[in-house]
């Protein structure tokens, strides 16, 4: 397999179990109903901008998602920027350019819905996930994540 055989498109409720079970594989553990909140807002809402996309095989495999949402002015920020809150390639078809092309068509995604800037968080001991989006020209933020236990 390489890039030329991946179409990537807009993510559909019929993708639902396909990235569950992928997130599965990468996290080792199983996040329904996450997907099924983030599906309910992403996919399926009516007031969404459609942002979110899959990578699938010519035999409509899906093997890979992005996931992320324009913001509407909350926290006092512009509709100008959007999110990218979760991405996932199959194990299986890791290390073969499918994340990079998942970027790549999001920011081209956004950028013709006049986004002109994504934020994204990752953990600070990830060093593969932020090599990774490195690698996809992300970089330190001027706003600062806050945290506060409870």
């Amino acid at each position: 397999m390489n890039e030329s055989t991946i179409k990537i498109r807009l993510m559909k409720a019929e993708d639902f179990d396909a990235i569950v079970k992928i997130d599965e594989k990468v996290l080792k553990t199983s996040r329904p109903e996450y997907y099924k909140t983030k599906f309910e807002r992403l996919v399926q809402s009516k007031d969404c901008v459609p942002t979110s996309l899959v990578a699938e095989e010519k035999d409509g495999t899906v093997v890979g998602f992005v996931m992320g949402e324009v913001y509407i002015g909350e926290y006092g920020i512009s509709d100008d920027k959007a999110t990218l809150d979760t991405i996932g390639v199959d194990p299986e078809h890791q290390k073969k350019g499918i994340g990079q092309l998942l970027i790549t068509e999001f920011m081209t995604h956004l950028k013709k819905l006049g986004i002109r800037k994504v934020n994204t968080l990752v953990d600070w001991n990830d060093i593969s996930l932020i090599h990774f989006f490195s690698l996809n020209q992300f970089g330190l933020s001027k706003t600062i994540n806050l945290a506060r236990n409870i």
